[in-house]
């Protein structure tokens, strides 16, 4: 909340100037997290790594993007009825829901309740690199796509993004 790209400030901006608040979709949910509790739990995962972990970060409950806006309005001491709310649709790829996957069944607890430790397969990062750069090098954004999949099974890119990444990779090679 705050940050610069977090959508707040630009709600703000848009009921000061009478409207529109715009909002992609009227189930759109993001996670919202203050700039001082987001580098706190950074800073104490940090203490607690021992090296090459990865970390999940317990953000609390999405919020509804329709309700922040909603909320803005009144919290400007202004009625929902004299704010047009404007729904501008999701961009290509973009999801309703940011998803927090497999939390519970993929991640250990340590020793502070927010900050969990990812328990999934190791992947060594010399192979990682190898890989990387093997598919980087032949330019095939397409096998990019299939390498973030096959080192992390979770990772499910949207249909445009697989679309995208196939063209480009016909082009290349056609």
């Amino acid at each position: 909340m705050g940050s610069n790209g977090s959508v707040i400030p630009i709600f703000k901006k848009q009921i000061a100037a009478g409207g529109p608040v715009t909002v992609t979709h009227p189930e759109m949910r993001r996670f919202f997290m203050t700039i001082p509790e987001a580098v706190q739990l950074v800073l104490q995962a940090a203490s607690i790594g021992k090296g090459g972990e990865i970390f999940v970060l317990d953000m609390g409950e999405p919020v509804k993007i329709l309700d922040l806006a909603t909320n803005l309005i009144l919290l400007s001491g202004l009625r929902v009825e004299d704010i047009k709310i404007e729904f501008v649709g999701t961009r290509p790829g973009e999801k309703l829901y940011e998803e927090v996957a497999a939390m519970e069944e993929s991640t250990l607890p340590t020793s502070h309740e927010k900050i969990k430790v990812f328990a999934g397969p190791p992947v060594s990062q010399a192979f990682m690199m190898e890989r990387l750069r093997e598919v980087c090098a032949s330019r095939d954004v397409g096998g990019l796509v299939l390498l973030f999949k096959e080192l992390v099974p979770e990772y499910n890119p949207s249909v445009q993004i697989l679309g995208k990444a196939f063209n480009r990779t016909r082009a290349a090679v056609g």
